[in-house]
């Protein structure tokens, strides 16, 4: 049976703690969040080494590896999208379909070492790319194709907590 794809607005989590995996946005802030990046990527590598990664616990719930395939793309989505809101004065994101994402890229049939590789290196360069953000650019703006406006601080805080929430899923 196929996953359903997930098409909630994610966005509330900026303004009160997810209740599932009690990420609270208000506490990330510019100095902490490439650390939490980094601090992150061990515990990634450590569920790709899980002789279990790649069966899913049930019939609509993505596999631990096929939730680090997306991670690592999170990664890199969003390393794109701060830069955009760097170099470009109300930049405008285009619509990502992850789960289109995941049939394409085959997230089920990836190889767990590969992936380990691919989602540490992406996580270094993401962590790299916030911690360059000036002071200045912090309030830079950006626009998600459907209408919700972020900061790169606010973007910070919801990459954050995509990221820890799917830690959350793989370890729940």
């Amino acid at each position: 049976m196929p996953i359903v794809p997930d098409e909630k607005d994610w966005t509330w989590v900026l303004t009160r703690p997810c209740p599932e995996c009690s990420f609270d946005a208000s506490t990330a802030t510019p100095s902490t969040v490439p650390g939490t990046i980094e601090n992150m990527l061990p515990r990634w590598r450590a569920v790709l080494r899980r002789p279990d990664a790649a069966e899913r616990p049930d019939d609509h719930t993505w596999s631990a590896l096929e939730y680090a395939c997306h991670v690592r793309d999170v990664f890199s989505l969003f390393d794109q999208r701060l830069n955009l809101m760097l170099e470009t004065d109300d930049a405008r994101f285009e619509n990502w379909d992850q789960d289109r994402t995941a049939i394409e890229k085959d997230y089920a049939n990836a190889d767990p070492a590969v992936v380990s590789a691919e989602l540490t290196a992406e996580g270094k360069q993401v962590a790299e790319s916030f911690a360059g953000v000036r002071e200045s650019e912090w309030g830079r703006k950006g626009l998600r194709s459907n209408g919700s406006e972020f900061t790169v601080l606010t973007l910070a805080r919801y990459f954050l907590h995509d990221v820890i929430h799917h830690l959350h899923d793989v370890d729940g």
